[in-house]
């Protein structure tokens, strides 16, 4: 049995203004990497027009992570947002989420030192800000196409001078993504990826202007962000950040609350889309945001707040009444219930998600899954 909720009562089911994009609720589709592109040439197949299509019915779909150039890449099987044909491979999915009322931002990515040399152009290291073991690892594909996680290749720091061609090939794939028919972009600055590296202390151990204090160690971040808002509209632009205590060692931070605020605030005054929150116990370890930093964070950034973690409808439903968030964003969720909205919103059971077809693959666990029947 179901309960249908009133959309006037119920919080996730409010109306909300995103920068130049109205949505219709605060239901939002998390960026979520499948690995089914094709290489060479990182392109968008097909099938991942009816992906996006089935789930058009969220506020805002996040795409997964999109590699901005070729040097950004890390894991076989990623899209790409840097050549003329990954524009012409992206405006069939963007044209299928529109034609059903949908809206779509591409998140684009840059993976610094999450990568391996076999991904690489001419099989050259990754690059990240600084020289340090990792024991991160990517996913490479096997003789038969399939995933094949593998340790990181060692990476090497990147020259004070290569920094504004990052910059540049953010601003080029902000022009790509208009161009494929994205309502907006994200910038990928979370999750242990370059701008994160950067950002992170354990992993930032530069002595220039682009290391040290957190002012310096956010530069690159802001250079990004102001490159992509002025190739588009800042109101077109939003950012992915992990504000709060990393999980891993290798991306600890000196003050991480505290140097989150400073982020925060001098993004404030900036007029992005959004700010969206890669919450600490997204992985399901790690304790989330507390109460007393979600209020000053809110105070910090009086802009459109997105968070994505362990949310369930109803820990969505609360972070939305005490004006943390604005919108919610749910990952393993959407790739097993294309129709998530409308199960909520009667609160309706929900399919669960089959990791073995995460990654790779075709239709299988990425374009099968059910929708609820009200009438059932």
């Amino acid at each position: 049995m179901t309960t249908e909720r009133s959309s006037l009562d119920d919080p996730l089911f409010r109306p909300l203004q995103v920068g130049a994009l109205a949505v219709p609720h605060r239901v939002w589709m998390a960026p979520l990497t499948r690995l089914r592109c094709l290489e060479p040439g990182d392109l968008p197949i097909p099938l991942m027009a009816e992906h996006y299509a089935q789930r058009a019915g969220a506020g805002l779909i996040v795409s997964e992570a999109t590699h901005i150039s070729p040097q950004a890449k890390g894991y076989a099987g990623a899209p790409g947002i840097y050549s003329d044909a990954q524009v012409r491979a992206w405006q069939p999915v963007t044209a299928a989420v529109h034609a059903v009322g949908g809206r779509i931002a591409c998140q684009l990515w840059h993976v610094g030192r999450i990568s391996h040399s076999s991904l690489q152009p001419a099989g050259l290291p990754p690059v990240g800000p600084s020289v340090l073991p990792t024991q991160a690892r990517t996913s490479l594909r096997d003789a038969q196409g399939r995933p094949m996680r593998t340790l990181c290749s060692p990476a090497r720091a990147l020259e004070v001078s290569e920094l504004p061609g990052i910059v540049d090939a953010y601003a080029a794939a902000t022009r790509r993504a208009r161009a494929a028919g994205f309502d907006a972009v994200e910038i990928h600055g979370a999750n242990g990826y370059l701008l994160h590296q950067f950002l992170a202390a354990a992993s930032n151990r530069r002595t220039d202007a682009y290391g040290g204090p957190i002012a310096a160690r956010m530069r690159l971040l802001l250079e990004v962000v102001d490159a992509c808002a002025d190739t588009w509209s800042a109101d077109r632009v939003g950012l992915r950040v992990s504000f709060g205590a990393s999980s891993s060692p290798e991306l600890a931070d000196d003050a991480p609350e505290a140097n989150a605020l400073t982020v925060a605030r001098a993004l404030a005054p900036r007029g992005l889309a959004y700010l969206h929150l890669s919450e600490p116990d997204w992985t399901g370890s790690g304790e989330g945001l507390a109460p007393a930093f979600r209020h000053a964070l809110r105070e910090a950034y009086p802009g459109v707040l997105v968070g994505a973690g362990r949310y369930t409808a109803e820990r969505a439903r609360e972070a939305l009444r005490q004006g943390w968030l604005d919108a919610v964003a749910f990952g393993r969720a959407y790739i097993a219930n294309p129709d998530l909205p409308e199960r909520f919103r009667h609160g309706a059971p929900l399919n669960e998600p089959d990791a073995t077809t995460f990654y790779g693959g075709g239709a299988e666990g990425y374009t099968d899954y059910p929708v609820w029947n009200a009438v059932s």
